[in-house]
């Protein structure tokens, strides 16, 4: 794997810098609401807490086959649900494999199922994980710090405004004890205006400058909420569906595709041959690994195809997706399986 502890340095120390505006009302659970249909979790999450959270998300999902287009609308609202940060996709595997008895899970992560046998033995993936971040401090005074995680693929560089989406705006900490809502604080207008030589703008917005308020005053009640160095963040999830069935969250692309991966799948396909499916990890790294482990483990492979999705406004907090398109990429994937 690329990128390790070792990657997410520690560039701060000591306090919030002057100039930084926070209430003294703490956030306590005013944003308890936030994310409840997401399934990801902490790095530290034991295996009974795991299984527990599968009802989380899609366990009630039919495994029956699907055949309107509504079907793929609330697979895609589900999934656009998840939160799957590169390297840390663990809760949304789980709740992949609850969709899908049967399925294994490999040791890189991957969620795989093998329909069908026989030749050609081919290759569906849908790459599960997203850009995000990982917590890469804890200050004195409960302010994480942020270190972003993913964005080193195969032309897959994170836009340089990427972070900016951050400043302001609603968060979600995946600590040992679940879910906890946040916000990144924006510094007061007030106290840092005009500090900067005449003429010159204000400094742009990085990760750096993200300071995550979670409600705790110390870093011993950011640790008794179940935060921990290198717990996952991301924006607060809230996919929404507009206009002629558009969705918009972030990654709503690569969700969407692998709704209609999933949709497919549950379609339950007279396959030609077999078909490897795979909902792969780690994509976001330099090597793919996740892509990379179920070559080596199930391959080799007469051909090998990726669901995707165009999306508008990529990258951002409202990336949007045309559910019409996944109900195509629906149909096309039922004809690549089926040999048609």
């Amino acid at each position: 794997m690329i990128g390790g502890k070792k990657d997410f340095g520690i560039r701060h120390r000591g306090s919030h810098p002057e100039g930084w505006a926070r209430s003294n009302t703490t956030l306590k659970r005013v944003l308890a609401p936030v994310l409840q249909h997401s399934a990801m979790l902490g790095p530290r999450l034991s295996v009974g807490t795991r299984t527990a959270v599968l009802i989380l998300v899609l366990s009630a999902s039919p495994t029956v086959r699907l055949s309107a287009q509504g079907d793929v609308d609330r697979l895609a609202l589900r999934f656009a649900s998840m939160t799957a940060v590169t390297g840390l996709e663990q809760a949304m595997v789980d709740s992949l494999r609850a969709l899908f008895p049967g399925t294994t899970r490999d040791h890189a992560g991957n969620v795989t199922l093998m329909l069908g046998q026989g030749s050609p033995k081919r290759l569906f993936t849908c790459p599960l994980d997203e850009v995000g971040y990982v917590v890469g401090n804890i200050l004195p005074d409960g302010f994480l710090l942020l270190r972003r995680v993913g964005g080193g693929g195969a032309g897959r560089t994170a836009s340089p405004l990427f972070d900016q989406q951050l400043e302001g705006h609603r968060v979600t900490v995946f600590g040992a004890r679940g879910a906890v809502p946040g916000v990144v604080a924006v510094k007061s207008t007030h106290l840092t205006r005009g500090r900067g030589a005449p003429g010159t703008p204000d400094p742009v917005f990085t990760v750096d400058n993200a300071y995550v308020d979670v409600g705790a005053s110390s870093a011993a009640e950011v640790q008794g909420l179940g935060i921990a160095a290198l717990a996952p963040v991301s924006l607060a999830k809230r996919p929404q569906l507009y206009g002629e069935r558009l969705l918009a969250a972030p990654v709503a692309g690569r969700r969407a595709a692998c709704a209609a991966l999933a949709a497919a799948v549950q379609a339950k396909p007279k396959v030609k041959g077999t078909v490897v499916v795979a909902f792969t990890v780690q994509s976001l790294y330099t090597s793919n690994a996740g892509l990379a482990s179920v070559k080596a483990l199930l391959g080799p492979f007469d051909d090998i195809k990726t669901a995707a999705l165009p999306a508008r406004y990529a990258d951002t907090a409202v990336e949007t997706v045309a559910l019409a398109d996944a109900d195509r990429l629906v149909r096309e994937i039922l004809q690549w399986m089926e040999g048609r």
